[in-house]
């Protein structure tokens, strides 16, 4: 079973509103597709790794700097489906998403031309209304979305 975690960052304005850090997935693939085409900064990681330690990695080389301090909501996991299982926590804290600079991935493109080509895994970062998040994350990620609310309005 492929196994991830991931670390959404989240923010509150003085007027209770809450937003979430998300990344617009990149490549060809999800270049033209908006809604339920972003996530949670997330990856895969080993059965042996500690899903916490790889959250904090994989945000780190998603968005080019490790993530801020901050107080946490374990999130716990989602099947997509795809079958992958992620395993997420909510950190309270701030970003610059002017300093986002994500790591890369190599694919033949264009299909079946024998050419390989490297794209950013995450093309674009921004700050999202929690409300918005839902339609714009893949569909197996907004049950982690709706538990942030949750711990949200139900400390």
């Amino acid at each position: 079973m492929v196994t991830s975690a991931g670390l959404l960052l989240y923010r509150v304005a003085d007027d209770g509103a809450a937003e979430v850090l998300l990344g617009h997935m990149g490549g060809p693939l999800w270049a033209r597709k908006e809604e339920r085409g972003w996530t949670i900064p997330k990856g895969e990681h080993a059965p042996d790794e500690d899903a916490h330690d790889a959250a904090v990695r994989e945000f780190t080389e998603e968005l080019g700097s490790p993530p801020p301090e901050g107080p946490e909501v374990d999130l716990g996991e989602v099947r997509q489906r795809a079958g992958k299982t992620v395993r997420a926590w909510a950190r309270r804290a701030d970003l610059d998403v002017g300093t986002a600079v994500s790591n890369t991935f190599e694919m033949e493109w264009p299909p079946r031309s024998g050419r390989r080509a490297t794209f950013p895994e995450l093309d674009r970062v921004a700050w999202v209304p929690l409300a918005r998040a839902r339609e714009l994350v893949v569909a197996g990620q907004v049950g982690l979305l709706d538990r942030l609310e949750e711990a949200l309005t139900n400390p």
